[in-house]
Parts: C-alpha cells; structure tokens; sequence
C-alpha cells in the first residue's frame, strides 16, 4: 500500500472505530506496512497499547475488515494503471 492508502487507511480507523494512533506510529505504519491484513491489525492494537491477543474477537475482525478491504482497493488500483 502506498503511504497515502495507509494513511486514509488510519484515518478511517480513527472515524470509525476509535483507533487513533500517535502520530509516531502512523508515520511508521504508512512508511512499512504490514502486507497482511491479520499483521496489520495486530500493529494497529498494539500501538494503540492494546493487546491483539486480548482484544474483543469483534472489535479486531472490524479492524482487519477494513484494513483487508483496503489492501484489496490498493491491488486493483495497482493492477489498473497502465504504465507509461
């Protein structure tokens, strides 16, 4: 995902469900994110100082819906363009 998916990404995250993450981490997650959706909502709890193993089964299966769907969006958009 490039930076700015990611960081629409974290901020719908923040909208949505609450996860709003310090900048320092945002600015870690959009310059390497995880390429799995499961990794990537683990690094999304823990800096939000959140146990993954711990969380509400729920809560962290809206997180990595959002995140896998815009993992998806990402590769489409990807595969779509055309290259010069």
């Amino acid at each position: 995902m490039k930076p700015t998916e990611v960081r629409r990404l974290l901020d719908m995250l923040c909208m949505k469900l609450g996860f709003c993450l310090p900048p320092s981490a945002k600015q870690q997650l959009e310059q390497a994110p995880p390429g799995d959706a499961n990794e990537f909502a683990r690094a999304v709890f823990t800096a939000e100082g959140m146990d993954p193993d711990r969380a509400d089964l729920h809560l962290f299966r809206q997180v990595r819906h959002y995140i896998a769907d815009a993992m998806r969006r990402s590769t489409i958009e990807a595969e779509g363009q055309v290259p010069e």
